[in-house]
């Protein structure tokens, strides 16, 4: 029986290099999978998936006003069945696209496993990750490590000189030049008990 996976973590903890190995695992034995990515996450290009380690593969992008239902039913249709549906970045997802996530496994029967954060900068959850938690069959934390050595469960964003920031849009996109990945002790640190610190008293530039 088919099931919708959350893989969830902080940053740098080899989640799309999962996703990349979880597709190589199925086409080793001759089934196809359907990747898709956020059309807004461009870093190496529209449409492309790659993990800090340098694997890569081409993907399906989706905007957020898109029904992925409808999107996975094309490509079958135009290139036939698919084993697994991964899909990378899916915080990003739309409360409506994880619900149609649902609907790929429990009509179509296909596996999803969904990679992403939990929580944005602010210790928030993303609309995609509080929705994955909610109706995921299985859910998955990967883990990482914090500069003190703790366990990394939150993600906090920084500037050009390397302080935190508490405050902005949720979504900017950007990798190690603008997220740390940090224990909950050190967030609540920078956050003191959620009363707002200035960015230049915190600094994760280090020596």
């Amino acid at each position: 029986m088919a099931k919708l996976y959350f893989y969830y973590s902080a940053m740098n903890a080899g989640k799309t290099t999962m996703l990349l190995q979880s597709a190589h695992n199925y086409h080793e034995r001759g089934m196809r999978t359907l990747i898709l990515t956020p059309r807004l996450d461009d870093r190496y290009g529209v449409g492309v998936v790659q993990s800090r380690i340098g694997l890569k593969s081409n993907a399906l992008a989706f905007n957020n006003s898109d029904d992925l239902l409808a999107l996975v039913h094309a490509n079958v249709q135009e290139l036939g069945p698919i084993s697994c549906l991964l899909v990378d970045e899916a915080q990003f997802l739309k409360k409506v696209q994880v619900w149609q996530l649902t609907d790929i496994v429990d009509k179509l029967d296909v596996p999803v496993l969904a990679y992403g954060l939990r929580t944005d900068f602010r210790g928030e959850l993303f609309e995609g990750s509080q929705y994955l938690l909610a109706w995921c069959d299985s859910m998955v934390e990967l883990k990482t490590i914090c500069h003190t050595g703790r366990k990394a469960t939150m993600v906090v964003r920084v500037d050009d000189a390397g302080h935190a920031l508490t405050e902005g849009a949720q979504v900017e996109i950007g990798g190690n030049e603008r997220y740390v990945s940090v224990s909950r002790a050190e967030f609540k640190r920078i956050f003191h008990d959620a009363g707002r610190i200035e960015p230049q008293q915190v600094s994760f530039v280090f020596d």
